[in-house]
Order: structure tokens, then sequence, then C-alpha cells
């Protein structure tokens, strides 16, 4: 299939497809819409085919590279799930390094995600990257089941999920106590959560467009706790990582 960028496609199908994507229409419903798009032999299915992300034309960094060490971690979250399960890639010389935590969209943890983490790991990072499915058996290797099954998690003991990973993650011998996160739509608002309920333990924080953390965590703690800079909206001097289209 050809490989197509967001700006090759008019806006509104973009928008329909944001819509399909987070669950607010079902399939029919973008077939439907997207069949006054459908021109010259193309149907509705196969615009829908050419929209959905191809993890192997973004993937940038490869498992098996010989720079990084990649595996699974599993981190104990007695005030969330239980447990949550993440991806976990740190450069493969060296003894400590600053940690980031790297936060998914509300599909789970995808084959882009742990690219984002193997990036971060090739850049002299260790990263983490949680699977907030992890209570619900995981990401199932389909966007749309992703998103659905993503409705079903607890979204107060998922944000302990995280917490629990970003403490675990500064805290590991291999990490220098210097914690960064990184998250994207959901991912992103995580982000501002984390910069509320961590203050000083985390040291930077990147959203890539998300909510701003609870207004009843802010209320609760004076104005000088806050202290991590986040940056927002992808306006950072480096380019964001390449998105799957």
């Amino acid at each position: 299939m050809e490989r197509k960028t967001a700006n090759e496609y008019p806006q509104e199908l973009l928008d329909l497809f944001h819509e399909y994507q987070h669950g607010e229409i079902d399939r029919r419903a973008f077939l439907r819409g997207a069949a006054r798009f459908a021109v010259g032999g193309v149907t509705a299915a196969a615009i829908l085919e050419s929209l959905r992300p191809n993890y192997a034309w973004a993937q940038t960094v490869d498992p098996k590279d010989e720079d990084i060490k990649v595996g699974y971690e599993t981190v104990a979250s007695p005030e969330g799930n239980g447990s949550i399960k993440g991806y976990l890639a740190r450069p493969a010389k060296g003894r400590k390094f600053p940690a980031v935590l790297v936060i998914h969209e509300n599909r789970g943890l995808n084959p882009y995600i742990e690219d984002v983490t193997r990036r971060l790991a090739k850049a002299g990072y260790v990263a983490f990257a949680p699977d907030g499915l992890t209570s619900v058996g995981g990401y199932p290797g389909d966007e749309q089941k992703g998103a659905a099954a993503f409705r079903t998690v607890d979204g107060k003991k998922m944000t302990e999920d995280f917490v629990a990973s970003a403490m675990w993650l500064k805290k590991r011998s291999d990490s220098t106590g210097m914690l960064g996160a990184v998250g994207f739509c959901f991912g992103g608002g995580m982000v501002n959560q984390l910069a509320v309920r961590l203050g000083k333990d985390l040291n930077a924080g990147v959203a890539f467009y998300g909510r701003q953390g609870l207004r009843t965590c802010r209320r609760s703690l004076p104005r000088s706790s806050f202290t991590t800079p986040v940056t927002t909206n992808g306006s950072m001097k480096a380019s964001p990582p390449t998105r799957p289209h």
C-alpha cells in the first residue's frame, strides 16, 4: 500500500477517523461518512485501511539493535490494579542513566510506543513504557480492540499504576534518579497528572496534547509544590517522534 502523510487527506476525513479511533463512532458510521471521499475507484473500506497505523513503517530502532537492551518488566502497584507490565529499554553499555517514562494513548502499549522507548534508550536513557491495559489482558494487537478495552479499566487505579511505574523507574539501580515523562493524548494528560502527583520527583514532562491535571488535586497542594517543567503540544526544540500513518 502506498504510504501517505496526514496532509494528503482532507481534514474532515481525518476528524472522522479521529472520532472512530476514540470510540465516538463505530466502523459502520465511519464508512458511511468516508463514502463521500471515495472517488476514482477507491472504496471507503480502502480509505479506512490506508488510515490505520502501519507500525512497520514507523519503526526507527530495531529491537535487536546491539546498542540497547530491551525486555518486559512487571511493577508492583498495590494502590492500583496490583501490578502493571511494561516495556523497558536501556543502553547496552553504562551503569546509570537518566530515566524517561513513556505513556501511550488510549489503546495500550502498541508497537509504536515500544519503538519510542527504544529511541530513548538509543539516545542514552533508561526508558519504561507501562501498559495501562495490563489489568484486562494487555494490548490486544488491534487498535480498536485496545480502545474498547481501555474504556473498561478503572481510571483511578490506572493512574496509580502509572504513579507506581514512575517511582519504580526513578529508583532503579541503573537510574540516576532524574526522571522525565513523555505521553501522547491520554498519555499527555497522564504526564500532566504526574506533574501534579509527583511534584519534585518528576524533573520534566513533555505532553503531546492531553488534559490538565485534576483540579481537586491542584487545589489540595500549595502553589510552591508545582516545580515540574512541562512542555505541551509538542512545542519543543526537537521534532516529535514520527507517527505511523
